[in-house]
């Protein structure tokens, strides 16, 4: 995951999110990625519907044009739809890094996630 200055900075400093213009939901996706070493921010949680704009405005805001979801919530469809609404597109099924460890191999667990973009 490249890195985010500001989301790093307000991390280390405990700066919350909404007082460097950040959607909470955003900046834990930013962190699930980090931590567990993916390419993309991960969304492992519910996205609500009014989050959406803000999330895509921050993904623009750090030009960040794909992104997964791996979370297993149950409206997952729903917001898939509204994301595709707003100008979003499923590519489909990759797999990604969860932030845990296998406890067997003591490598990253692999997870499936939907991979989307921005347009």
């Amino acid at each position: 995951m490249r890195r985010i200055e500001v989301l790093d900075k307000a991390a280390e400093a405990g700066i919350k999110y909404r007082d460097i213009n950040v959607n909470a939901t955003f900046g834990a996706a930013y962190f699930t990625s980090v931590d567990a070493g993916n390419d993309l921010p991960d969304f492992s949680e519910v996205i609500w519907d009014h989050d959406i704009d803000e999330i895509l405005e921050n993904m623009k805001r750090f030009e960040i044009f794909e992104f997964t979801i791996s979370s297993t919530f149950s409206s997952l469809i729903e917001t898939i739809a509204e994301l595709e609404k707003r100008g979003c597109h499923l590519e489909g099924l990759v797999e990604i890094n969860s932030r845990y460890d296998d406890w067997q191999t003591g490598e990253k667990k692999k997870i499936p996630a939907f991979k989307m973009t921005i347009n």
